[in-house]
């Protein structure tokens, strides 16, 4: 016997809730939750750095003892508050960080935010111009080795790949300078320019602090000449620790998507190898490199820190070292600090681009 079930209608005007999909949120959703991880990350490493810096006293007395009378020494500790319980030190801090006030240096006694204006837009400069490097060298690379995967160039990229990013950047650079500059003396061997470049470059109006920006904007095509010749070993051998990634990382992938059922199709119906590969495997092959180029990010400032030594790039690294040698931790603090916010927002926007491209990362 069937039982009939009656099913109420629905009330006139009323419509329907519709169901939700499991997946739920979307791109707002998404943006702003990565967002709000900004803060407690970026919480954690300021909060790691200052109680690492105080491990070995105040900064005060790890810079200047020995060299100041005690109490001159005492006196300036006390001036500086660094004779109050650490935790006090601490919150402290947090309400200057939130002001923008990251201190003065001990050494010099300029203020930390002046430091870092100063130097930061060196090392973007140079942070650009590897990225620049190691998106022109690992992606095309990286498709030549797909396209011809476990022939010849294939296993002579694959060992060029491992080359890059097994090389110590400070080793690469030495190498590079003894070449081109020493041996064959086609580029500088050090700094961002030459003397009469840094002065042209410093008597320009509202400077960027970019050379090559300020070169194109000021119409100084001699001066941007110079500049690109100082840049190009210091972006190569950064860059290359990055491009070696990129190279592996486009290989893989190409040689995934040309498996794919809607490359087969394409084949099938005679659209060549080479429309296959750069309209059909390309694109897919980039989201991956988007993905984890904030994680490169973070391993180019750890390099720049390097490079910027062995080229005397005045830029953030190279100050830290200075100041490291020095042992003004206060300068040390704020640099890394700086380091960690940069790290922190672009793996946020990052994360968005990447969102943007693949849908699938929303969820």
């Amino acid at each position: 016997m069937t039982t009939l079930i009656e099913v109420p209608e629905a009330e006139p005007g009323i419509v329907a809730p519709k169901s939700k999909s499991k997946g739920g949120g979307g791109l707002g959703r998404y943006i702003v939750v990565r967002f709000f991880l900004i803060i407690p990350t970026v919480f954690i490493l300021v909060t790691l750095v200052f109680f690492l810096m105080r491990v070995i006293g105040d900064p005060i007395t790890a810079s200047q003892g020995g060299r100041l009378p005690p109490d001159v020494l005492a006196q300036r500790i006390q001036e500086a508050g660094y004779d109050r319980p650490v935790l006090v030190q601490y919150f402290e801090y947090l309400g200057q960080l939130i002001t923008g006030n990251f201190g003065s240096t001990i050494t010099d006694r300029r203020p930390v935010v002046e430091v870092l204006t100063t130097f930061g837009a060196a090392t973007l400069e140079l942070s650009i111009n590897a990225l620049i490097v190691a998106l022109a060298v690992g992606i095309p690379f990286g498709l030549i080795a797909a396209q011809h995967r476990d022939k010849t160039p294939d296993a002579f990229l694959r060992f060029f790949a491992i080359l890059c990013y097994a090389t110590p950047v400070f080793f690469s650079g030495l190498l590079l300078k003894l070449t081109f500059s020493v041996w064959l003396g086609w580029f500088p061997v050090a700094g961002r320019a030459s003397t009469r470049t840094e002065l042209t470059m410093s008597g320009l109006a509202a400077p960027s602090g970019i050379y090559w920006l300020d070169a194109l904007r000021s119409g100084n095509f001699a001066a941007l000449g110079d500049i690109v010749a100082h840049a190009v070993l210091p972006a190569v051998a950064l860059g290359l620790l990055t491009a070696g990634v990129f190279l592996r990382l486009v290989r893989t992938n190409v040689i995934g998507t040309l498996g794919k059922d809607y490359v087969e199709a394409g084949r099938s119906r005679g659209v060549s190898e080479f429309r296959l590969l750069t309209k059909h495997a390309y694109k897919p092959a980039l989201i991956p490199i988007i993905t984890v180029m904030g994680l490169q990010i973070a391993l180019m400032l750890g390099g720049a820190i390097l490079t910027e030594t062995t080229f005397e790039w005045k830029g953030l690294g190279y100050q830290l070292v200075q100041y490291l040698n020095a042992r003004d931790f206060v300068a040390v603090q704020g640099i890394v600090v700086l380091l960690a916010i940069i790290v922190a927002v672009t793996n946020f926007v990052v994360d968005i681009i990447a969102a943007l491209i693949d849908p699938r990362v929303r969820y």
